[in-house]
């Protein structure tokens, strides 16, 4: 017994062995050994136990009981930072003592996670372009740290009285909003790798190109058969990397609004300079020189009698021409006029969709607005006709306004869905509180209000964190589960 209690003491230490960390495939071959030391062990405690089960059934004796491994991990947990509550269930519940016949489960469930992980390591590594693409993604940032990296660079104060250096801003704030457009193509091909693949090496990749240089580790796979991993120190199921995508997602549609606000900002300061430079340069060209001697003087005179001279012969010509350019440009003028303004009123439509969105969650009707203002500034830039000197321009801010047309119409559907959801649960609670008023109901009634509260407590659990109702739904929420307790009590 004593030796067994010594080895029990070192399951912690044997079960943090049982992980497999993906990303330099050089490494995984090692990690094996490691497994298969720990199953080793494993192994040699399972035979003690039948031993020690063996001897108490000759003895007739109670199953003996051993320290819980909670109680024995409890002194080792700290200091290798396993208090997730992921993967709490890796190593058993609170109780403070355990069965042997228990912890031969829990053995065996160990033993298995390892074979799992020499099944996935084998697969890995006979996959040449999965090796390949993992070896890949360990050279690159995180997904998470790759967006940050962005973010920081689009937090710039303007330079509005240096035409050289807005040139640089809007230059890099060009480059920043291009690479969030080349993370939102990653952040696509990681949802739907992860959401739709059935294989899981496929997923794997999906998870690899997520954490990139930051690598990952498979943990356990919980009751539910979902897969935990850790990345950078955080805990959660493969599932849930999904919604850090919608979050993500989300993040990278705001910079690239914030950037069109920024850059709208920057050109408008540089066209201003401009205009200022061009106006200055005009009253320089007019400013005349008076010379200091009469002999000047005089000279300037016969000049500019000269000038009158030749300017009162040909004025007629003069006139013929003026008239011959006035009427080419009365051709011109109307349509490239028409397309600087309908350019300039979508800049104005952009930033002011652009500023009712800052600073989510909104109402619905705001996020109805700021779509309305998208549609009207994207409908203005598609009418600009391409010979027109700000065609090229609009056709740039017309890729970056139909994106954030596009997310925009994306949380307008979202927005509508979590009041649908919040509405339909409130008039499921009315209904579920008049089938429930009296107690003596029969049992069939009862079962149809509790059915009610749990259609209500779905509606509720469906609504996304950060949607206008969320935090209404959330108050709601833990109203009808109490509620809802209740009655499953009363219907027992």
């Amino acid at each position: 017994m004593a030796n067994l209690e010594i080895l029990v003491s070192e399951l912690p230490t044997l079960i943090q062995s049982l992980k497999l960390t993906i990303g330099d495939s050089n490494e995984i071959m090692e990690q094996i050994i490691l497994i298969n030391n720990a199953q080793e062990q494993l192994r040699n405690i399972q035979k003690l136990i039948a031993q020690e089960l063996k001897f108490e059934n000759i003895n007739n004796s109670a199953i003996a009981t051993l320290p819980r491994i909670s109680t024995v991990a409890s002194l080792f947990i700290p200091s290798v930072g396993l208090l997730d509550p992921a993967i709490a269930e890796k190593f058993g519940n609170s109780k403070t003592k355990i069965s042997l016949t228990d912890l031969q489960s829990k053995i065996d469930a160990w033993i298995e996670w390892g074979y799992f992980l020499q099944a996935i390591t084998t697969d890995i590594l006979s996959d040449v372009q999965l090796v390949n693409q993992l070896n890949s993604d360990i050279n690159h940032l995180s997904f998470r740290a790759n967006f940050q990296v962005i973010a920081e660079s689009l937090k710039i104060n303007l330079y509005l009285e240096n035409s050289q250096l807005l040139e640089h801003q809007i230059q890099n704030i060009s480059n920043s909003q291009n690479e969030l457009l080349q993370l939102q193509q990653k952040l696509n091909y990681i949802f739907n790798t992860i959401k739709t693949s059935r294989s899981l090496l496929n997923i794997l990749l999906g998870v690899s190109a997520f954490c990139g240089k930051s690598g990952f580790v498979l943990e356990w796979l919980d009751d539910d058969h979902e897969l935990i991993i850790s990345s950078d120190g955080k805990f959660q199921e493969v599932t849930d990397i999904l919604n850090d995508c919608d979050f993500f997602q989300e993040q990278i549609v705001a910079l690239i609004i914030q950037g069109d606000t920024l850059r709208e900002q920057a050109e408008q300061a540089l066209k201003k300079i401009e205009q200022e430079s061009s106006k200055e340069a005009i009253i320089s060209q007019d400013v005349e020189i008076v010379p200091s001697s009469t002999q000047k003087i005089v000279r300037s005179a016969l000049l500019i009698a000269s000038s009158l001279l030749i300017l009162g012969f040909g004025s007629w010509k003069i006139q013929e021409q003026s008239l011959s350019l006035t009427q080419e440009g009365s051709a011109i003028a109307p349509e490239v006029g028409a397309a600087i303004a309908n350019f300039k009123s979508a800049q104005k439509l952009g930033m002011e969709a652009a500023s009712l969105v800052q600073n989510p969650p909104h109402p619905l009707k705001v996020w109805q607005q700021a779509q309305n203002k998208w549609r009207q500034a994207i409908n203005l830039l598609d009418s600009i006709p391409n010979e027109t000197s700000v065609y090229d321009q609009a056709n740039k801010k017309l890729a970056y306004y139909r994106i954030n047309y596009k997310f925009i119409s994306q949380r307008v559907l979202i927005e509508k869905k979590a009041l649908a959801n919040l509405e339909s649960a409130q008039k499921l609670a009315i209904e579920a509180n008049l089938f429930g008023q009296n107690s003596s109901h029969s049992l069939l009634i009862r079962q149809q209000a509790q059915d009610k509260w749990q259609q209500a407590i779905n509606l509720l659990e469906a609504i996304p964190e950060n949607t206008s109702v969320s935090i209404q739904a959330k108050e709601t929420l833990t109203i009808y589960k109490t509620n809802y307790a209740a009655i499953s009590q009363i219907s027992r």
